[in-house]
């Protein structure tokens, strides 16, 4: 599925990342000033209306992910790139940490053209920036079907009274 070509200007629009488990990256979108809403799921796959246990078996094709809402009048799809690069570590090829698989690959799932360059020069820029011992291994690639996650994967650090999981 191809992505939009635009989205409404002056509306909440919609961002997709993938940065290795879900739980911390939402969180971390959460505490954007401008983010209205974030929702873990499933997004980049081919089989339809998955579920945790289906996108843990790697073979779904699905990243775990954070589809972000914001007000692009409050916040810039570029700052919401770099926190996408700050939470994660970009060089690790389908894995964050303890968690593997192709289900915690890292990724910028784009929705417009717009963000499709934006997401192409941020990467650039970090490639250039000399702060990655090893290549930068983030796909972009257009925005599919997102699927929601199952409830008690929404906010669950919060629920829990955690501020951030370990990835280390």
């Amino acid at each position: 599925m191809e992505a939009n070509i635009t989205q409404p200007v002056g509306t909440r629009q919609k961002a997709a990342f993938g940065a290795g488990c879900f739980w911390g990256v939402e969180t971390a979108f959460r505490q954007v000033k401008g983010v209205t809403d974030a929702a873990v799921g499933y997004l980049g796959g081919s089989m339809p209306n998955p579920t945790y246990r289906d996108v843990c078996t790697g073979r779904t094709g699905h990243a775990e992910v954070v589809e972000v809402e914001y007000d692009p009048t409050q916040v810039a799809y570029e700052e919401l790139l770099n926190v996408f690069w700050d939470n994660h570590d970009p060089t690790q090829l389908n894995r964050q940490g303890p968690d593997t698989g192709t289900q915690y690959r890292s990724a910028i799932f784009y929705h417009t053209e717009e963000q499709r360059r934006a997401a192409e020069e941020s990467k650039r820029q970090r490639e250039q920036s000399g702060r990655y011992k090893r290549p930068i291994v983030t796909e972009i690639t257009p925005a599919s079907m997102f699927y929601r996650a199952e409830e008690y994967h929404q906010q669950y650090l919060a629920k829990r009274g955690l501020a951030s999981c370990h990835v280390g």
